[in-house]
């Protein structure tokens, strides 16, 4: 393997590790004790994680529905942003979440788009010019328990030349 080739893997590695370190330190997630455990987007795959604390529980002492709610936010724009590159326009469109029952302890979210549901997202945007997939995640506590569901609709849209 060249120098050249090996110091761009490493270079592409620390990038990551770093944008990983940041999305902690995001103030809404470093506020609400929300931390990312894996960060793969080049995978499709996030997997994030909150614990509950004095300063993110409500009133009756269970996770406050925001922090459940901002738990699940930015990641399916993330990974479609990641996975279908520069000339795809991604925005959250919507999003509704339904509360199962009372998140105490530990809660876990997973978000997965599958190689073959990308490849159908880009494929219809560049047919149609957009495209608005649904996705849904589930937050579950250490039990496996559903906790919430987040339902999130993105709207992808194709540039054939993409503005500056």
């Amino acid at each position: 393997m060249s120098f050249r080739r090996a110091a761009a893997r490493r270079w592409r590695a620390l990038k990551k590790r770093i944008f990983h370190r940041l999305i902690d330190l995001w103030p809404p997630y470093l506020g609400s004790g929300i931390r990312v455990r894996r960060l793969d987007l080049a995978g499709g795959v996030v997997e994030v994680e909150m614990k509950l604390r004095w300063w993110n529980r409500n009133y009756v002492g269970t996770h406050y529905g925001g922090s459940l709610y901002s738990m699940c936010d930015p990641f399916y724009m993330l990974i479609l942003l990641e996975q279908l590159g520069g000339r795809f326009v991604v925005w959250d469109k919507s999003a509704s979440i339904r509360f199962r029952k009372p998140g105490r302890g530990t809660v876990r979210a997973r978000f997965e788009i599958a190689k073959g549901e990308i490849d159908e997202i880009r494929t219809a945007a560049m047919r149609d010019g957009k495209a608005e997939p649904r996705f849904v995640a589930k937050v579950v506590d250490a039990d496996g328990q559903v906790i919430a569901e987040v339902e999130k609709r993105v709207h992808v849209k194709y540039e054939k030349k993409r503005k500056r």
